[in-house]
């Protein structure tokens, strides 16, 4: 009778020894990916019953904590509605995204560096508060980019950076969305179902163009094609082939745009080439040049690195491989396979601005605690060295022909009295009207902006839509 009673024993103390285990492996080793895992919603209701910090941009709070009597929890009021939307991003009962996800543990007060500030409001009987979050952006140049972007009637996106250091001082996507109506605390089931609309709209206005969606870059690229033909021993003089009409290696045929030879039918410069926006020429350079230099290039500028977080996620941007001539010809123009964010063309405008050197990206300046403490501060980093000093120089030439050239094809990008360095495109897409382009940067001798725009399927050129909208984001900057 012992044995089956001391087997039985054994049996429950093993079972009691697994629980055991489970429970610490869940507790001590799972819980902080369980805390933050997307599909835990108790971390964002837990939450509003404590006062988040705000979110800073210039000396404007666009999104704070209000305690809503009626319910005892703290809702969160986002200034300008869907000026900030895609950046700041929303905190819901449901989840974040935006700063307010990757910022949380500053936000909530829940960050190891805000233990002793606790600490001391626990002793002191005062109620503990999150970090104010600064970030990069420029109000001014922000809504300079939101008024131009919705003035084109269009779809788009619009990405401005401070060359010198990689801040970002404007970020808008169109079209965007109030994130006061997926956030109310007092109202959780409208907030709800007003978000699940916005998952279904058609037009995806939860999208953040500037950061996560590609684009064929069209002609911007070309600025990373003479880059590449530069960094082999080009010069601006040297010229290519540049007929109206190219018949490509691998067959298939490429036009200019504006249906006639670049150069009354004789070879092409480099400079030329760039201030016309000649297709044929550019695509010769890529032929001529090959894949490997084409590719080492366009990852110098940021291309194929993978996902970068500033501290949003950023889609990779990509150059393709297993190219034939006449697909490389095509990427020569920024076609083919060439996928580009927003943000990836404003570092290439950023780089040449910045005398080769490629700052990464961020947007947030600082982390203050509640009293007013800096708990972090931005450190600018390089992100690549893309091109020589004297090849941005260049660059920077070329691109001013293209605003102040007798044949300039970006004219509407300059802005009297300051010098814009420029790149218009016109990118095919395969699903409708072509995308319009322009990337600058401006003051050119002394740059403080570097500005991309891209309108979705807007049919005309760059230089008609999207070189307007970048003036007006440079102007904001350069003005204040």
């Amino acid at each position: 009778m012992n044995q089956p009673i001391r087997r039985l024993a054994l049996f429950s103390l093993a079972l009691f020894g697994v629980l055991l285990l489970n429970i610490t492996w869940i507790q001590a080793i799972q819980a902080e990916s369980l805390r933050e895992h997307p599909l835990n919603n108790r971390q964002y209701v837990d939450r509003l019953t404590v006062p988040r910090g705000p979110i800073v941009a210039g000396n404007e709070q666009v999104a704070f904590s209000e305690l809503d009597e009626e319910s005892e929890m703290y809702q969160r009021v986002y200034e300008g509605g869907e000026l900030y939307s895609h950046v700041v991003g929303t905190f819901r009962t449901t989840g974040a995204n935006g700063i307010e996800q990757t910022e949380n543990s500053f936000l909530d007060g829940s960050d190891s560096r805000l233990v002793v500030r606790n600490f001391l409001d626990m002793l002191t009987g005062q109620e503990s508060q999150g970090a104010t979050v600064n970030l990069t952006i420029d109000p001014a140049a922000q809504q300079a980019a939101m008024d131009a972007l919705q003035a084109t009637g269009k779809h788009g996106a619009a990405v401005a950076l401070d060359p010198s250091t990689g801040a970002v001082l404007a970020s808008v996507s169109l079209p965007s969305f109030d994130p006061n109506s997926v956030s109310s605390v007092t109202d959780s089931g409208t907030a709800a179902a007003n978000w699940g609309e916005l998952e279904q709209d058609e037009a995806q206005p939860l999208l953040n163009r500037a950061f996560n969606q590609t684009y064929p870059p069209g002609s911007t690229f070309k600025i990373v094609t003479a880059a590449a033909a530069l960094e082999d021993g080009a010069t601006p003089e040297s010229t290519q082939d540049a007929p109206e009409v190219l018949n490509l290696p691998a067959g298939g045929t490429m036009p200019n745009a504006f249906g006639a030879p670049c150069n009354n039918g004789s070879p092409d410069s480099l400079a030329h080439s760039i201030e016309i926006s000649c297709n044929t020429s550019m695509a010769n350079w890529a032929i001529s040049l090959g894949e490997q230099k084409m590719a080492e290039q366009a990852e110098a500028f940021g291309f194929d690195t993978g996902e970068m977080g500033i501290p949003v996620p950023v889609a990779p941007s990509s150059y393709p491989s297993g190219l034939d001539d006449s697909q490389l010809g095509q990427t020569g123009i920024g076609q083919f396979d060439v996928r580009a964010t927003p943000l990836q063309m404003a570092m290439v405008a950023a780089g040449v601005a910045n005398d080769g050197t490629v700052m990464k990206p961020y947007l947030v300046d600082s982390v203050q605690g509640p009293d007013l403490s800096e708990i972090t501060s931005a450190n600018p980093e390089v992100y690549s060295e893309a091109v020589s000093s004297s090849t941005a120089e260049d660059l920077k030439d070329m691109m001013l022909l293209v605003t102040e050239g007798a044949e300039g094809s970006g004219t509407n990008g300059a802005i009297p009295g300051i010098q814009v360095a420029g790149k218009t495109g016109t990118a095919e897409n395969g699903s409708g009207a072509t995308h319009n382009w322009f990337i600058s940067f401006a003051p050119a001798d002394d740059p403080q902006v570097a500005v991309a725009v891209v309108i979705e399927h807007g049919g005309g050129s760059g230089n008609e839509l999207a070189a307007p909208v970048a003036r007006s984001i440079m102007e904001a900057v350069i003005n204040e």
